[in-house]
């Protein structure tokens, strides 16, 4: 079976595109001659199994990862012809898992999304210390200021590192699995704020998901991946159908509608059950 592509419809502005890139780790190639765009003011979840590329796209996106071919495209201009620090201004990224220096609080994380916009000319003024307490405040962490990162939750950590990529002052977010680890209940507050961002702030937000549930929620376009290719992508209604579930996740389950929102709900089928 074929699992159809859906067709995106939206006129927004693309931000962030994949021309036919190829990627990969030594000999292998992990996605292959893939096309993507990413468009102006939507948060857009990539979704698939493990080991389909998700992440691997991610970094591409992010300019962590060379393609072999093709080429990943920034406001227009090929991001690897862009100077790094001209990146950073216009693209904040939040690894899987990321790790902060032994010992670093809270608002020294933060203030380090101040990076890209400082130089030996201009030094720590009062408008960066408006925009770090401004992140803080935005994510709940101005009460944690003073703590170590290593002393927090996982929730707590997840809103600090996005502090931090707020402080850097980009329109564009790119999340990497950023409810990993978390229980449900801090995952949604993660997934709330991430919500906030891109309807009180205008954030543009790319984010990996595993819960397709909680990606269709709170994503406005899915992008789904198997084998290393784009297999569907447009609005959670139109690319979670059972067909697709079936055949890109070996999962077996009833789409039906969300009770409390005009979206869809992914229920499993067990075997016994």
């Amino acid at each position: 079976m074929t699992v159809p592509t859906a067709i995106p419809t939206s006129t927004a502005p693309v931000r962030l595109a994949a021309r036919g890139v190829t990627l990969g780790y030594g000999d292998t190639d992990v996605v292959v001659d893939l096309d993507l765009d990413v468009l102006d003011g939507g948060v857009t979840a990539v979704i698939g199994p493990n080991g389909c590329g998700k992440s691997t796209l991610l970094r591409a996106l992010a300019r962590l990862l060379r393609p072999r071919s093709g080429q990943v495209v920034l406001d227009g201009t090929r991001i690897d012809r862009l100077p790094t620090r001209e990146v950073a201004r216009l693209l904040g990224v939040l690894p899987q898992s990321p790790v902060a220096p032994e010992g670093v609080t809270v608002a020294d994380l933060v203030t380090r999304g101040r990076h890209p916009h400082r130089a030996w000319f201009r030094q720590w003024s009062a408008d960066d210390e408006t925009v770090v307490g401004e992140a803080m405040d935005w994510t709940g962490v101005r009460d944690l200021a003073d703590r170590s990162v290593d002393e927090l939750s996982g929730g707590q950590r997840q809103r600090a590192w996005i502090a931090m990529a707020l402080a850097q002052g980009t329109d564009l977010l790119l999340l990497d699995e950023p409810t990993t680890h978390l229980d449900l209940a801090h995952a949604v507050d993660v997934l709330d704020l991430v919500d906030r961002l891109n309807a009180e702030r205008g954030r543009t937000v790319v984010m990996v998901l595993h819960d397709l549930n909680l990606a269709a929620r709170y994503a406005d376009r899915l992008v789904a991946m198997r084998d290393g290719r784009i297999v569907a992508q447009g609005p959670p209604r139109e690319v979670l159908s059972e067909d697709l579930l079936r055949e890109v996740f070996g999962l077996r389950a009833r789409v039906v509608q969300d009770p409390v929102s005009d979206g869809v709900l992914v229920v499993p089928l067990a075997a016994r059950r």
